[in-house]
């Protein structure tokens, strides 16, 4: 096994890489987290500012997915968002 010696400006320089490292790795989890996320029909109602004739239409004409339990609609934010992104005017 071989020593290393090393300053200790160096150590902290790599030490703070590291924890920027975890830092980013914690953000990319966190981000990934949130995309999975599931809202019901009054929460997307609200963040699209749509009523829920217009959401219904959205489900039937597969505008936006949508999962069902019983008869509770889900969505996923990642999907909503998605929907946003493509729905934009390009200049």
């Amino acid at each position: 096994m071989d020593i290393i010696v090393i300053e200790s400006k160096t150590f902290e320089q790599i030490k703070q890489r590291f924890e920027d490292f975890s830092k980013q790795i914690k953000n990319l989890c966190r981000d990934n987290q949130d995309k999975e996320k599931w809202l019901g029909n009054d929460d997307v109602c609200e963040l699209l500012q749509i009523s829920k004739r217009t959401l219904q239409s959205y489900r039937d004409n597969g505008i936006l997915p949508h999962s069902q339990i019983g008869r509770k609609c889900y969505y996923r934010v990642s999907d909503i968002e998605n929907l946003i992104s493509q729905s934009q005017i390009k200049k």
